[in-house]
C-alpha cells in the first residue's frame, strides 16, 4: 500500500469515528433532556430551540464528514493518487456539487478542508453541551439529580 492510499484511508477511517461519535453524542441531550424534563420541569424554549439549531448543525456535519469519509475510501481505491482523486472530482461534477478545477486541490489539502470541518462540528457540540449543562444547572436549581 502506497503512501497516499495509507493516509487517504487513515483520513476516512478518522473522519468515520469522528463522525459518528459527535453525531451520537450530539444526539443524547435530546434524548435525555425529555426524561428529565418530565421529572425537574426542565423548561425553557428558548434554550431548547438553542440546543437543537447546534445539534442539527452537529448531525449536519456528521453527514458531510461521512460522505467526506466515503469520497476518501473512493479515492484510496484507486492505483494513482491523480487517479484517485480525478475519480472524486468526477464523482462531485457530476452530482453538480462542485465545478470541475483547473488545478484541482491535492489530497492534503482535501484533509485539511476535512479538518475544519471537523474543528466546527466540534464547537458546535461543545455548544450544545454547554447549553444542555445550563438548562440541566437551571433546572435542578444546583441540586443533585438523584
Amino acid at each position: 500500500m502506497t503512501q497516499w492510499k495509507t493516509t487517504a484511508s487513515a483520513a476516512a477511517r478518522n473522519l468515520g469515528r469522528n463522525a459518528i461519535f459527535c453525531g451520537l453524542t450530539a444526539l443524547l441531550p435530546l434524548i435525555a433532556g425529555p426524561i428529565i424534563a418530565g421529572h425537574r420541569s426542565f423548561t425553557s424554549p428558548l434554550g431548547w430551540l438553542l440546543m437543537l439549531v447546534f445539534c442539527v448543525i452537529v448531525v449536519a456535519r456528521a453527514i458531510h464528514l461521512l460522505f467526506d469519509a466515503l469520497l476518501f475510501r473512493l479515492a484510496s481505491s484507486y492505483e494513482t493518487e491523480t487517479a484517485g482523486l480525478a475519480a472524486v472530482d468526477d464523482l462531485l461534477s457530476r452530482m453538480q456539487l462542485r465545478k470541475p478545477d483547473r488545478m484541482p486541490p491535492g489530497l492534503e489539502r482535501r484533509i485539511a478542508g476535512s479538518r475544519r470541518i471537523v474543528w466546527q462540528q466540534r464547537f458546535a457540540l461543545a455548544i450544545c453541551l454547554v447549553i444542555f449543562a445550563i438548562l440541566l444547572l437551571n433546572a435542578t436549581d444546583g441540586q443533585p439529580l438523584c
